[in-house]
């Protein structure tokens, strides 16, 4: 973890959390592909998320984005206007909480695995959000646990449309992960982007071992 991360409380166990998974977006660098429907390792990108996310034991999950098939037992809504950007996606999501703490994800996660999530819970625990930090020290804000109440106050008055403008302020942990596998923080927006991920997966292919 890096500094800020002794504000961890020491709890063993994460709080109950939801979980609201950004899966729109027009993936422009892509060339409009499906992006959440892309497949790394065997498995699409949205259900690698999920998967983490469920393991993790979030509860509800909120997909923000399409209807897809495979979603079964998942909330499906959509933003308002659709492809609005993350910002209304958030919002969208956010409505259909009722847990205090949520995570929020992008759906195209690859390497994500459920005791990285469980380790942002117990980074966020007594503080207002926690979120991955990359392997130069950056925060991913796509790859964060929160505060709901704090991310409802934050929302309500926020009038933007940048995901960094709304969280920056709210001073998350930053956490590094630990991990021997692939970076949990990748994500896949660019063709070179995805390329390496499927280069990584066929790498290290026992998610076991991420």
């Amino acid at each position: 973890m890096a500094a800020g991360a002794d504000r961890v409380n020491g709890c063993d166990e994460p709080r109950p959390f939801g979980l609201i998974v950004l899966a729109g977006g027009r993936a422009r660098r892509l060339g409009g592909q499906d992006k959440p429907g892309l497949v790394v390792g065997g498995a699409t990108l949205l259900a690698a998320v999920l998967r983490a996310g469920v393991s993790a034991g979030a509860e509800p999950v909120v997909v923000v984005g399409p209807p897809r098939d495979g979603l079964d037992g998942v909330r499906v809504v959509r933003e308002e206007p659709a492809g609005a950007g993350p910002v209304p996606a958030l919002r969208r999501g956010l409505a259909e909480m009722s847990a205090p703490s949520v995570a929020v994800l992008a759906a195209d996660l690859p390497f994500l695995r459920a005791g990285q999530l469980r380790e942002l819970q117990r980074a966020a625990a007594d503080a207002d959000g926690a979120v991955l930090a990359d392997d130069a020290g950056r925060p991913q804000w796509l790859a964060g646990c929160w505060n709901a109440a704090v991310l409802r106050r934050a929302l309500s008055g926020y009038p933007g449309d940048s995901l960094r403008g709304l969280l920056a302020p709210l001073d998350p942990v930053l956490v590094r992960a630990a991990t021997a596998g692939p970076p949990p923080w990748l994500d896949c927006d660019t063709p070179d982007d995805l390329r390496r991920a499927q280069t990584l997966a066929q790498e290290s292919p026992d998610p076991d071992n991420w």
